[in-house]
């Protein structure tokens, strides 16, 4: 049935969508200490649980983007909301490692909504409301990120973990319907077919790739493990590139992502993606570190995490801002004054750790800069994407996002694993150790500025790109509406 709800409906529906996306990517972080005890498996395998989600939300992106241009985004995140409630029920049901790495597989799918919902803003949405619409939903991104750590901290803390997933599979259940009842069809459809042969090879390589990033620590950067799998992802993936560029109808199209625009911009996204996960990752560890360290200021779990949500918080409330920003300035120049923003967030908190409200200002700092960047390149990738093109080119953008944040994921415990001090029995990281993490944040910002700066100071619109890419939009019955 054809729906045909209004633009400001269809875009509160698909930024509650998103929340539940990054919810549960940061809901498990709690539990990541008790599963190793909750699920009887030895701290490496139950690193699994996180790992997994990792893992298939990088592979699903760019799949759920195509699967959405061939056939319908709002159908295809449909069938990913009902894997994602399928995973949550799996996770909430067990007290088993394999059950809950599954369950949590499936979770992972969620991530394919994002680019899905970026398509659907283009194709449902009048012009003039798509920047302020992708603003809004960046910033929803980085909210569920931010509450998702306190949030589940105060569930954990009242209720038994497995509320947790309970919760997630009602969230989804509601998104599904609101979905239904809602958000309209896209009418835009890409021509060919889908490139099975392409999505198991982006699959084996990336498998291949994070694997080594993700445990890299653990197994030994210079184990036979970790160089093996990364030389043989490199083989996989260039074989990949290779069956892309002579397909007809690639998964990815390789010759629009390495447009000047597009390839410099999601370059960006990765080290945008290893900044923010550096806040994530560190902020709160200080904070619920014991005030023996010298640096840490012993809070709780709940508390840390309300340290860090300004993050979100700040991030929201500038969407308007940002979408100004990003009209009058255009993508380019927003994106440039995000990355300087994230930068100066981490210098001052690496020069003033000595109070909470550090982190607090620091937080919101970091992600008024990271709403803005994000926006902003979503928006320019957008722009640049032929029209019948637009989720599978934002899949690959959040795909680099994810392949950021698996970096900051191996990088940063080395980091700290090399500078550590003795509290009583405990070995934990020492306060110049996560001083280097902040700088280490800040530089990942300033690699995203130079990357941006050889953005051409003017790109192609999407019209431009649409005549040069000359497409059929297929009509619902299998007849061509018209050749763009």
């Amino acid at each position: 049935m054809k729906r045909s709800g209004s633009p400001s409906a269809t875009v509160a529906v698909l930024a509650v969508t998103s929340l539940l996306a990054t919810l549960l990517q940061t809901m498990v972080i709690p539990l990541v200490p008790d599963f190793p005890a909750l699920l009887n498996a030895s701290p490496t395998d139950a690193s699994w649980v996180v790992t997994i989600t990792l893992l298939t939300g990088a592979i699903v992106t760019p799949v759920s983007g195509r699967l959405g241009d061939l056939f319908g985004k709002r159908r295809v995140l449909l069938v990913t909301l009902a894997v994602t409630i399928v995973g949550a029920v799996i996770s909430a049901l067990t007290s088993s490692l394999w059950p809950m790495v599954i369950g949590r597989g499936l979770q992972g799918s969620v991530i394919g909504v994002i680019p899905l919902a970026f398509g659907l803003f283009r194709d449902a949405l009048p012009p003039r409301r798509i920047g302020g619409a992708i603003t809004l939903l960046s910033a929803t991104l980085g909210l569920g990120a931010a509450v998702g750590i306190p949030l589940a901290g105060l569930i954990v803390e009242h209720f038994e973990w497995n509320v947790l997933f309970w919760g997630a599979a009602g969230l989804g259940l509601l998104c599904t319907l609101l979905i239904v009842l809602v958000v309209p069809e896209s009418p835009q459809r890409a021509e060919g077919r889908f490139d099975v042969v392409g999505a198991v090879g982006l699959t084996a390589g990336l498998i291949g790739l994070l694997l080594p990033i993700v445990n890299g620590g653990q197994w030994g950067w210079g184990s036979t493990r970790t160089l093996g799998l990364g030389a043989a992802a490199v083989v996989v993936l260039l074989g990949w590139g290779w069956h892309q560029l002579r397909t007809a109808s690639p998964l990815v199209d390789l010759r629009g992502s390495a447009r000047r625009p597009v390839l410099m911009a999601n370059l960006a996204t990765v080290s945008v993606g290893f900044a923010m996960f550096t806040m994530l990752f560190a902020f709160p560890q200080v904070l619920q570190a014991p005030t023996a360290t010298g640096y840490g200021f012993g809070q709780s779990l709940v508390r840390s995490g309300l340290a860090v949500a300004p993050n979100g918080v700040v991030a929201l409330l500038l969407t308007p801002v940002a979408a100004r920003l990003i009209t009058r300035y255009g993508a380019r120049s927003s994106m440039l004054l995000g990355a300087v923003v994230v930068a100066a967030g981490y210098v001052f908190v690496a020069l003033r750790m000595e109070s909470i409200a550090v982190f607090v200002i620091a937080s919101g700092v970091i992600g008024a800069g990271a709403g803005i960047s994000a926006a902003a390149t979503t928006k320019l990738i957008t722009d640049s994407a032929p029209v019948t093109d637009t989720a599978s080119a934002n899949g690959v953008n959040a795909l680099m996002r994810s392949v950021g944040s698996a970096a900051s994921t191996a990088v940063l415990p080395v980091i700290l694993a090399h500078a550590t001090i003795t509290v009583g029995p405990a070995t934990l990281p020492s306060a110049d150790g996560f001083r280097t993490t902040f700088y280490v944040g800040a530089a990942a910002a300033i690699v995203a500025l130079v990357l941006t700066a050889l953005v051409p100071a003017s790109t192609p619109t999407s019209g431009v790109l649409a005549r040069q890419h000359s497409t059929p939009v297929a009509k619902p019955d299998g007849g061509v509406l018209a050749r763009r």
